[in-house]
């Protein structure tokens, strides 16, 4: 078993928090990892992406080929049509539809969508509105991580574990507020998002 993940989002949206918990749940259920450096972090609102590969055996490169992408994991959602040319045909994207506009010419969300849309397997969740819903608009990441709970190969239990063990330092108030934007994030995904 092998699945790789490019995650991608801007600086400052909490994607090495996804990596924690996701390296982490792996380790726990006896898989292999291996990330490539997170670029784009100096900057809050560039660009962000790392490679997350999960296997069952060892792993002899941290990045992903082109094509060979299990899925996309957006947590912007022109950040996710950045990296369409490493999904499998059969991947999946899973993307936020709460645009970081910071860009004067930001395209037209609804092109954005199309385009995110012609992946065979696309879940679009409105990550502002749930993170607010749960309590905090800095949750954005576990909503997106509880969306893409549904497709990883292990179990929510280890994922949950690891959102605790990444939070508990904040308080308990800050914990449940990211459980709650996970499981959120996963029934939205489950409902079939936007």
């Amino acid at each position: 078993m092998k699945y790789d993940i490019i995650l991608a989002g801007v600086g400052g949206q909490g994607i090495l928090s996804i990596a924690f918990v996701i390296d982490n749940a792996a380790l726990e259920e006896g898989l292999f990892f291996k990330q490539a450096e997170v670029h784009g972090m100096s900057q809050r609102g560039g660009a962000v992406q790392s490679h997350l590969r999960l296997a069952d055996s060892h792993i002899y490169s941290d990045l992903i080929p082109l094509g060979q992408a299990d899925m996309i994991l957006s947590v912007e959602p022109l950040e996710t049509l950045r990296y369409f040319e490493y999904l499998k045909p059969d991947g999946a994207v899973v993307s936020s539809s709460a645009p970081y506009t910071n860009i004067s010419d930001y395209p037209v969300l609804e092109e954005v969508f199309r385009e995110i849309k012609k992946a065979p397997v696309h879940v679009l969740v409105d990550s502002d509105k749930l993170a607010r819903e749960a309590g905090s608009v800095r949750a954005q990441n576990m909503v997106m991580l509880g969306a893409a709970s549904i497709f990883l190969p292990f179990q929510e239990g280890s994922l949950k574990k690891y959102i605790q063990v990444l939070f508990e330092k904040r308080g308990p108030q800050v914990v449940q507020t990211n459980l709650k934007a996970f499981d959120l994030g996963r029934q939205a995904a489950r409902a079939g998002g936007r």
